[in-house]
């Protein structure tokens, strides 16, 4: 067991006066709702970035932070790489849109708004219908530890079988799949794709969702060979998991993409 002293990861640097990123100290929900849009912005241009778009499908979604009742979303058939700030609804586990001028994926709330009035302790969620992970998830299995990436997901996934491959337009396949979340940071949902939610941070779901989508795309790749991988060992597997798959790792993955976007797409923000 690591001695962190008061950093809560290894990666923090213990040497004092060298840059590296900060979680931001904010002191009121109106500071706190605008930084949470900005990331949630930021992810939706991250997934167009990494191809994620298959027409109107795919969803991110972040608790509002005065009304955690509520959460922030991308709007209905509105291209990752176009969703900006004025452009975010605010939808209730109903589905019904309370502010903002863009219908709701019916899809995305049957799922996400079950997820979040299943678990108040979970901010954040992604989904997309990725092609590796949708291709993955045919298998209806979880991933192996071939590598230190997918020991990040090691008993930290789950594979959900319930309405596998039916489309969840209706309420009552939300809460089957919501259960499923209890205690872990993602899901493959079998026929239909990949999930990931977060305790933290909307930067800390899309990354892992990123993240999950190569594993699938390097498992995938390594079946194609014919060749067993050699796993990596249970304890190995869970030390690798506890230093490099937490929330605020996947925050922290996230910085750069944040900071690389914030740079080139300014009008996201807008």
């Amino acid at each position: 067991m690591l001695d962190l002293g008061n950093r809560i990861s290894v990666y923090q640097p213990e040497q004092e006066g060298l840059k590296f990123p900060e979680e931001p100290k904010l002191n009121s929900n109106e500071e706190i709702r605008l930084d949470r849009k900005k990331r949630l912005v930021a992810a939706c241009r991250a997934f167009a970035q990494q191809k994620f778009d298959y027409g109107f499908a795919g969803h991110l979604t972040i608790r509002d932070p005065e009304h955690p009742e509520l959460y922030w979303t991308n709007p209905m058939a509105v291209h990752f790489d176009q969703v900006k700030l004025s452009n975010l609804i605010l939808v209730d586990h109903k589905g019904k849109v309370i502010e903002g001028d863009y219908a709701v994926n019916q899809a995305g709330f049957v799922l996400h708004g079950a997820v979040h009035e299943e678990h108040p302790e979970i901010l954040a969620m992604c989904h997309a219908h990725t092609l590796y992970g949708t291709a993955f998830a045919s298998l209806g299995r979880p991933l192996d530890p071939i590598s230190q990436d997918a020991c990040a997901f090691y008993e930290d996934h789950v594979v959900i079988e319930e309405k596998a491959g039916a489309v969840a337009v209706e309420t009552d396949a939300g809460p089957q799949v919501a259960k499923a979340f209890k205690g872990v940071k993602a899901a493959i949902h079998q026929n239909h794709g990949l999930l990931t939610a977060s305790r933290h941070s909307i930067d800390s779901a899309a990354f892992w969702f990123m993240a999950l989508e190569r594993c699938c795309q390097q498992q995938l790749m390594i079946e194609q060979t014919g060749i067993k991988p050699t796993f990596v060992p249970e304890e190995s597997a869970r030390y690798s998991r506890e230093h490099v798959g937490s929330d605020y790792i996947g925050w922290l993955h996230f910085q750069p993409i944040y900071d690389q976007l914030s740079e080139t797409q300014p009008d996201m923000f807008h």
